[in-house]
């Protein structure tokens, strides 16, 4: 049998913790898995000196970019595309 060490039994407490917390509070659960459906709101500031934008570049693939300044960087995030198409008021891609 293997010995458990002070760090392993730390790790496997903390991941069941985690896990029986996310058993415990679905409504929690699904906003951390982006399951919530995002609530019209008043925008509370003017548009930022440099703002953040994201677009869907191939929606079927789940790729979004995001750009600011003069950086821009690619992610594949299906469930994000999803949800900006949704917020854009297109049908999602099934």
């Amino acid at each position: 049998m293997e010995r458990l060490s002070r760090r392993s039994f730390v790790k496997i407490a903390g991941a069941a913790t985690g896990a029986a917390a996310l058993a415990s509070a679905p409504p929690i659960a699904r906003a951390a898995l982006g399951e919530e459906e995002a609530q019209p709101a008043e925008a509370t500031a003017g548009v930022p000196e440099e703002p953040v934008v994201a677009y869907v570049r191939d929606a079927r693939r789940g790729e979004v970019t995001v750009t600011s300044g003069t950086a821009e960087h690619t992610y594949r995030d299906r469930v994000l595309v999803q949800r900006l198409l949704r917020a854009s008021g297109r049908k999602g891609v099934s």
